[in-house]
């Protein structure tokens, strides 16, 4: 038989270039008649081999009986139940013949293309890194980062926090809207238990974000990770890409590199979309609201008196108060950056600190520890000078 090789060298010769019959057969040693059916043939000659009952044909009735049972059956499982009937094939036989059947017995089960509009949704989620956080004074600390991602354009944020408490993630949740510079319909959470009430309902904190956003809200179902699916993957990029091999020094460090790697991965071909994130970011943007033109308030708040002992206790830190409003009512304002307390009546500050994220820490301004000192002598008649130095002897120091 001729291979498809010769078949083609025959039909190239007698058609293109003119050679005879007599001349081909001559040439190539084959029959004339041989030729003669290889320039008659259109199509390239092929070998079948005669098939051969294969050692399953017996027992495929049986294996079907099976499946309608039970379709998930292992084939493991069935070839221990066929084996008594006589059957002495191997793995891969029944292996290749229960992919090709066992769709006939299982309900199929397919599944939507999700697609969304621009400016349609946000989706987010709480991822917590493997590591914690170092936070100064020799302490580390358990983060969490508030993951956002756009529906449409797939551009995504992150911010760091320390909580899971409601202002800590509201606030997450507004650095990554202004990060993309815009508002979209629908903010898309799962059943976190500070944001969400139950039955769907957001608690007053998350309503009150969306009401000044002047936004929708989602709570998915519960165990439903499927419904956003999108920033999950987001999630998953991060702690394959993202966390593995980095060191941090402090939260700020952990932000600005999560921040840098962002903007990375949004200028990165998507492979579900087949283009940059980034280059749809603008499309997303105009059909989004823009953003509110004030700041919003997302800072903790709470009211209490200037003990005699003028400290404020937050977050089991120690933070001193002005001992001059001894007794006074003080609003205390907590952000993620500074902890600050104004007297209710006056609006004088009382007390502006550095937020601290280690534990257990006193921090005492030195205004106030010297006002202290000061009241202290005054309260037991001890006359305490300052001594006044020229400036002079400073610059005589420096020269």
């Amino acid at each position: 038989m001729l291979d498809v090789e010769r078949w083609a060298e025959l039909r190239r010769e007698y058609f293109v270039r003119g050679v005879g019959i007599k001349e081909l057969a001559r040439r190539y040693g084959i029959d004339r008649n041989t030729v003669r059916r290889a320039l008659r043939a259109d199509e390239p000659p092929r070998y079948e081999r005669a098939s051969r009952p294969s050692k399953l044909e017996p027992f495929k009735e049986e294996i079907h009986e099976l499946l309608r049972g039970e379709p998930k059956l292992t084939g493991v499982r069935i070839r221990e139940l066929i084996e008594p009937l006589g059957f002495d094939g191997g793995k891969s036989i029944v292996d290749d013949y229960l992919r090709e059947v066992r769709p006939l017995f299982l309900a199929p089960r397919t599944f939507q293309r999700t697609i969304y509009r621009p400016g349609e949704i946000c989706q987010f989620d709480l991822w917590q890194p493997s590591r914690e956080i170092p936070v100064g004074h020799g302490q580390t600390r358990k983060g969490y980062v508030v993951v956002a991602l756009l529906g449409y354009s797939r551009v995504g944020s992150g911010a760091l926090v320390f909580s899971k408490e409601a202002e800590d993630l509201l606030w997450g949740i507004a650095r990554c809207l202004w990060s993309f510079g815009g508002l979209p319909a629908t903010l898309v959470w799962d059943r976190e238990g500070s944001l969400h009430a139950g039955g769907g309902r957001p608690t007053d904190a998350m309503a009150a974000l969306c009401g000044q956003l002047k936004s929708d809200w989602h709570f998915c179902e519960a165990r439903d990770p499927q419904a956003k699916g999108a920033v999950e993957k987001l999630q998953q990029y991060l702690e394959t890409n993202f966390e593995p091999g980095r060191a941090f020094a402090n939260p700020l460090d952990f932000q600005l590199q999560l921040d840098a790697w962002v903007e990375k991965a949004n200028a990165r071909t998507h492979r579900g979309l087949r283009c940059r994130p980034i280059d749809r970011l603008a499309e997303e943007l105009s059909a989004m609201r823009a953003l509110p033109g004030r700041e919003l308030d997302l800072d903790r708040r709470f009211v209490m008196r200037v003990a005699p002992d003028p400290y404020l206790r937050f977050d089991t830190n120690d933070y001193s108060l002005d001992p001059g409003f001894v007794s006074r009512r003080v609003e205390v304002r907590v952000s993620q950056q500074r902890v600050t307390a104004t007297v209710l009546d006056t609006g004088e500050i009382a007390a502006s600190h550095e937020r601290s994220f280690a534990k257990h820490r006193t921090i005492t301004a030195l205004e106030h520890a010297r006002a202290l000192k000061v009241l202290r002598g005054e309260r037991l008649g001890v006359q305490i000078e300052v001594q006044q130095r020229s400036l002079d002897v400073y610059d005589a120091l420096m020269a």
